[in-house]
């Protein structure tokens, strides 16, 4: 089928252009906004292979739409400056093998690279047992606080109750439990060694909060009623802030805690200060 032509006016043509452009040059600028600001500083282990998988859904994104607006502002250029509209019927047969074709494209870009980079990391990150020899520590959130508990110098937890909550024991430790006589409790500060594997253990007393620590690619939900195990390895030394990440309440901007990552002759000192 041959195409019509159709004359245009050079005011027609000239303003089709100029919108073809603003969407070639609307695309670019955003895009060039947009990796400017990047992903904060990693200090975990596992969080490498998060980058890369976060890097290649912007970039294959970005590349996606800036393509899109490209096409547009040709279309926009081609046919915008027509004195009325015009179009061409494809066949069906036409349709339905490029719609198969771009389909299986953004399957691949989209889901196979995704899985790709990403299944390696979920499995170190959730599948993957800790060490044996990974700190554990407790956090139990609550609005609006992380209680934090560290096993004494026996290695072990003593024993809580809900019943022995209050204000001065929001944990529900149980006094008459001598195993628990040693174990170390802070209010929304943790402290642990650097480059050692570290297990959180989280709980929730009332509603959903979410344990985020943005540098070190860790976010993890505390459920009321269950026990969640999350373990990685911070590999920089520093103070990262806790947020909570869910919206729990009122005072849900000012749950916020910190996250001190020292050496290990640092964190042992400080665990044996606290232990005196």
């Amino acid at each position: 089928m041959e195409e019509t032509h159709i004359e245009t006016q050079p005011q027609n043509r000239l303003e089709a252009t100029l919108v073809g452009l603003l969407f070639v040059f609307l695309a670019v600028g955003m895009v060039y906004l947009g990796s400017r600001g990047w992903l904060p500083r990693l200090a975990s282990r596992h969080g490498a292979g998060i980058d890369n998988m976060l890097i290649y859904l912007l970039v294959s994104t970005g590349t996606l739409f800036l393509a899109g607006h490209f096409v547009l502002g040709y279309f926009i250029w081609r046919f915008g400056g027509q004195a009325k509209p015009s179009h061409r019927l494809s066949s069906k047969k036409v349709e339905r093998n490029w719609s198969l074709v771009l389909g299986l494209i953004m399957t691949l870009v989209a889901e196979g690279g995704v899985l790709a980079i990403g299944m390696p990391v979920w499995g170190e990150y959730f599948a993957a047992a800790p060490p044996a020899d990974a700190l554990t520590i407790e956090v139990t959130s609550e609005q609006f606080a992380w209680n934090v508990r560290y096993p004494g110098v026996d290695g072990q937890f003593g024993s809580i109750s809900p019943a022995l909550i209050d204000v001065s024991n929001p944990i529900g430790l149980d006094p008459d439990d001598s195993i628990g006589n040693d174990d170390i409790t802070t209010v929304n500060q943790i402290y642990v060694p650097v480059d050692e594997p570290v297990r959180i253990r989280l709980r929730s007393k009332d509603v959903i909060h979410s344990f985020f620590l943005p540098e070190l690619r860790v976010k993890q939900d505390a459920v009321p009623g269950m026990t969640i195990d999350i373990w990685f390895v911070p590999t920089e030394s520093g103070q990262f802030e806790l947020a909570c990440t869910e919206l729990c309440g009122l005072g849900h901007y000012r749950m916020k805690g910190f996250f001190n990552v020292m050496t290990a002759a640092e964190f042992d000192t400080w665990l044996a200060e606290q232990s005196s």
